[in-house]
Formats: structure tokens, C-alpha cells, sequence
């Protein structure tokens, strides 16, 4: 079973830290109110919400970052 959004949310804050970029900033933020992938943000499904972030989460590196991008991939359904 894959991990809450929210708790996925929250290594990506820990890790990242204060210099998430602004782009991926509202989405993080909307993460942290997702369980699972067939979840709403307002109108916002959390597969466009995930896709979203990674689409703009390009500066976050590191091993973590690899990581965590894979598993928010593997939610959305890409490689």
C-alpha cells in the first residue's frame, strides 16, 4: 500500500527545506492535505496536484529527492 500524500509531503518539506522553489510551493502545500491519489484539493484531483508539483520540483536534487520523485511517479502512474 502506497504512503499517505501527506507524509510524502512531509519529507519533501524536511528535505528541502525554506528553498522550495515558488512553483512547486502551492502544490506542496496542497499536498499536505492528500491522502490518497483519488483525493480533491477544491477541484484539483491529487493526480494533477502530484503531476504538477513534479513538473516544477526540477531544482530539488539529492538522493531523497530521487526517491521521493520516483515514488510521487509510481502514485501518477509514470515511469
Amino acid at each position: 500500500m502506497a504512503r499517505p500524500i501527506y507524509k510524502i509531503a512531509e519529507d519533501i518539506s524536511k528535505d528541502w527545506g525554506t528553498k522550495v522553489n515558488y512553483a512547486a510551493k502551492p502544490y506542496l502545500q496542497a499536498m499536505f492535505t492528500l491522502t490518497n491519489i483519488d483525493d480533491y484539493y477544491f477541484m484539483d484531483s491529487a493526480s494533477n496536484i502530484v503531476g504538477r508539483f513534479l513538473s516544477n520540483a526540477g531544482q530539488w536534487r539529492g538522493e531523497t529527492a530521487k526517491r521521493v520523485k520516483k515514488e510521487l511517479k509510481s502514485l501518477i502512474g509514470l515511469k
